[in-house]
């Protein structure tokens, strides 16, 4: 089992411009990661070069990755300007569609879902001003 897995991102339909104007983006994040979804010792991440981690204390509750968490890492590490448009109350704020492997997470546990290595998440939103 590697201890880390890699995760295809693409932001469209505004949501690139929260996301330093990048629509394509990968993210490394550990197989197991605090239960508690805090990201202090996941890595900065960038499209162009992992990082290394230290190992979370083994006092620390963890449970394997999972879109829930990965909302976090994306909200701590690669959101650049008002958190407020991609999260709300926990999750992803509503307007905004989100697909794993090109189906809509619902019909995949939503947040529960368990990430692989290499999994497509796309985020569109489907708000637009007027």
């Amino acid at each position: 089992m590697t201890s880390t897995i890699t995760i295809k991102l693409v932001f469209n339909g505004g949501l690139e411009l929260l996301f330093g104007n990048e629509r394509n983006q990968s993210v490394l994040i550990p197989s197991f990661v605090p239960s508690d979804n805090s990201t202090h010792s996941s890595p900065s991440s960038s499209s162009s070069t992992p990082s290394s981690y230290n190992d979370t204390p083994s006092t620390v509750e963890t449970k394997a990755a999972d879109l829930e968490y990965l909302i976090y890492h994306l909200r701590d590490h690669l959101l650049k300007e008002r958190p407020e448009l991609f999260m709300e109350n926990g999750t992803i704020r509503p307007g905004i569609l989100v697909l794993i492997n090109n189906t809509d997470w619902e019909l995949e546990g939503e947040g529960s879902y368990q990430l692989r290595d290499n999994d497509e998440i796309v985020f569109i939103s489907t708000l637009h001003g007027g």
